[in-house]
């Protein structure tokens, strides 16, 4: 498509937020990092660490999954728990809770907010190989705006899809529909070149097992292009191929994967991405580290991993959730440093 008439966000002060950065950005302070270039976890403001990863790894990234904050407008805090001794004289154990603050989603409006993830898009953009893919997590509120954004920068055909992660939650007294879905957008470093992907699949349903079994079926035409049947085959199917709607669940309060971290999303969402956009040893690279969900499931699926976060708390979590990763049996006897 011409990009002649370009669609494009206008504000007061979008030229000068968005105008060219200086070069020569200092290498970002290394929190935590394993052996044989695996995996980084960076301490910083994650636009100079894009701006200086981008002189050492431009190219490089097969896969960017942002998740910012969502324009909240409040601050966030992360709830730490740790195991402590009672106390009363026979060894019983509780759990202490301790709130301390994780992350600031205050901004003096919503041209600040746009102004601070746009120039962080064009920097995860500098990253990406040909091939690869960024993956913009945000929620109903911005995601639009965000759309035209990105469409700015990457390019109205850059666009891949929008997914819509649902999950089901507490609900809220509103006089509203209960928001219970964020959205996902991808797009595509260079629409023109084969993307890395890995089709996945969904489960057949009961009603498609019960009339056709678990095998594939062979659709048949009439010569004007109408399908007339289907048939059986012999060849077992691996379901039915993804669709742009994921029925996922929240992490549970009690669940062993909770981190405490207040953004922390679920590992199955994430594995889904992972899995669907690399392959293995192609770098993942997260400028929103937060409790590290997507640097652990890039490890556990043999992915290498750069992540960025400024927030000591976050680091502290990410951290320590990867090096139990790393110490599994499976892990090939890596081990890292913080």
């Amino acid at each position: 498509m011409s990009s002649a008439r370009a669609v494009t966000l206008g504000w007061q002060g979008k030229n000068e937020a968005f105008a060219p950065p200086d070069r020569g950005h200092a290498a970002p302070e290394i929190a935590y990092a394993c052996p044989e270039g695996r995996g980084e976890l960076h301490r910083g403001d994650n636009l100079a660490a894009l701006r200086a990863l981008a002189q050492t790894h431009a190219g490089a990234a097969t896969l960017v999954y942002m998740d910012p904050p969502f324009l909240t407008n409040r601050m966030h805090d992360a709830v730490l728990r740790k195991t402590r001794v009672t106390g009363d004289g026979a060894g019983g154990r509780g759990i202490e809770r301790t709130t301390v603050p994780a992350f600031d989603d205050r901004w003096s409006d919503q041209a600040a907010y746009l102004e601070a993830l746009g120039p962080r898009i064009a920097a995860a953009r500098d990253l990406l190989a040909p091939h690869g893919s960024l993956v913009i997590h945000v929620d109903p509120k911005t995601s639009h705006y965000l759309k035209v954004l990105a469409d700015e920068i990457f390019g109205f055909d850059a666009f891949a899809s929008e997914i819509v992660w649902r999950y089901r939650r507490w609900p809220t007294k509103t006089q509203n529909f209960q928001r219970v879905h964020d959205v996902l957008l991808r797009y595509r470093k260079d629409p023109r070149v084969k993307p890395r992907w890995n089709q996945l699949y969904e489960p057949l349903a009961a009603s498609t097992i019960a009339t056709w079994g678990k095998t594939k079926q062979r659709a048949e035409f009439a010569k004007d292009g109408r399908r007339t049947r289907s048939t059986a085959t012999s060849e077992p199917t691996q379901g039915v191929p993804m669709g742009d709607v994921w029925d996922i669940g929240v992490i549970a309060p009690i669940s062993r994967e909770r981190t405490g971290y207040p953004s922390q999303k679920p590992e199955a969402l994430i594995e889904r991405i992972v899995t669907g956009l690399t392959d293995a040893d192609d770098l993942v690279v997260d400028p929103y580290a937060g409790s590290g969900t997507t640097l652990a499931v890039a490890a556990r699926l043999g992915r290498r991993y750069l992540g960025i976060d400024q927030s000591d708390v976050a680091l502290e979590i990410a951290s320590s959730r990867l090096a139990r990763i790393v110490a599994l049996p499976d892990a090939g006897g890596l081990t890292c440093r913080g």
